[in-house]
């Protein structure tokens, strides 16, 4: 009898551990333990102790959280050496369309002062292991400002409501409102953000669900019989389904690329005259769009219709054929190593 006992804990033991990507947690949301996967379980260890990941379990959240853009990516996640419309859901490139026309215009601006908070956002993103596109959410939160405050009393770059900030490790008292600082409002939107996603594994659906709640989405998803946005979106408040067209679309501007529909592509697509009059140079360099439009006095919309993708194909590819009018290149080419000192200075200091 003692030996079957002992059988039988044998296999109970080696049954708990014979699949190291799925444990028991208790969910912190209700009384109920459920079955989450290993980096579920890595993110709720955080949530629990409001802290960066290792090393090791970094790596793991970053490969985790990289397969959230399997709605919007055909590879999962954005490649910048591919054109946009080859990569993004059919779905995205029609549903951004009437987004851009309205706001384009303030995406661009904007792109070219964003820089420094981008800079600041994405070194906190990484390291915990969130890709850095969902550095755009705070674009459509709140314009990267920290004074920005909704008329419901959400706060910050982040736009906090008090009580999601407490819980998220930020002080907001009369004497003190973290909500406003940019580092520490960006630790706890990345816990947020993570948690989130620890939920529904769909970063689109983390948009969604961050700007009208958990219960809003998973009644969506219960609607639709779905996760998938596209299926669902319908089912969501028009404010939530709108949160995700301004990301999209905030994501694609911002990725330097230059807006295309159907009924403007002859408006931003270089003319004849444009092509001819133009000169090419290859350059190699940290040059940075938002300095070489300033000191070339060229309009920034201007400077992506010939230059689409500048920024990030220059970065990742370390050099870049520059298109530019034959004057301004005239300029370039005159002051090149004083723009190109001006990049890196400003690179340094933030």
């Amino acid at each position: 009898m003692r030996g079957i006992i002992f059988i039988t804990l044998l296999l109970l033991f080696s049954e708990a551990f014979s699949s190291p990507k799925t444990i028991l947690f208790k969910n912190n949301f209700s009384d109920t333990s459920i079955y989450i996967s290993f980096e579920d379980s890595l993110i709720h260890a955080l949530y629990e102790k409001n802290s960066l990941p290792k090393s090791d379990d970094l790596t793991a959240i970053n490969n985790y959280t990289k397969q959230g853009f399997k709605d919007l990516f055909s590879k999962f996640n954005y490649n910048t050496s591919i054109p946009y419309s080859n990569q993004v859901n059919p779905h995205a490139e029609m549903y951004m369309q009437e987004y851009l026309q309205k706001h384009s215009k303030y995406l661009y601006q904007l792109r070219s002062t964003a820089i420094p908070y981008f800079n600041i956002i994405e070194n906190i993103f990484k390291g915990y292991g969130l890709p850095p596109e969902m550095k755009y959410l705070a674009v459509i939160e709140s314009g990267l400002k920290t004074n920005t405050t909704s008329w419901v009393g959400a706060a910050g770059p982040w736009q906090f409501m008090p009580e999601t900030a407490i819980e998220f490790g930020l002080v907001v008292n009369k004497y003190q409102d973290d909500r406003r600082d940019y580092f520490k409002s960006t630790r706890a939107a990345a816990l947020m953000l993570l948690n989130l996603y620890a939920q529904y594994h769909d970063w689109l659906l983390v948009i969604a669900a961050y700007n009208g709640g958990s219960g809003r989405v998973n009644s969506a998803i219960k609607k639709a019989n779905s996760k998938s946005f596209w299926d669902l979106q319908y089912y969501l408040p028009e404010e939530s389904r709108n949160h995700v067209k301004k990301f999209i679309a905030t994501h694609y501007v911002m990725e330097g690329q230059t807006f295309n529909s159907k009924t403007t592509e002859s408006i931003n697509k270089l003319t004849d005259e444009e092509i001819e009059n133009s000169v090419v140079e290859t350059i190699t360099g940290k040059f940075i769009a938002s300095i070489l439009v300033q000191r070339l006095d060229l309009n920034i919309k201007t400077f992506d219709r010939y230059n689409p993708n500048f920024d990030q194909t220059s970065s990742s590819a370390g050099k870049y054929n520059l298109r530019l009018p034959a004057s301004k290149m005239e300029l370039f080419k005159a002051s090149k190593y004083e723009i190109l000192n001006a990049c890196i200075q400003f690179l340094m200091e933030n």
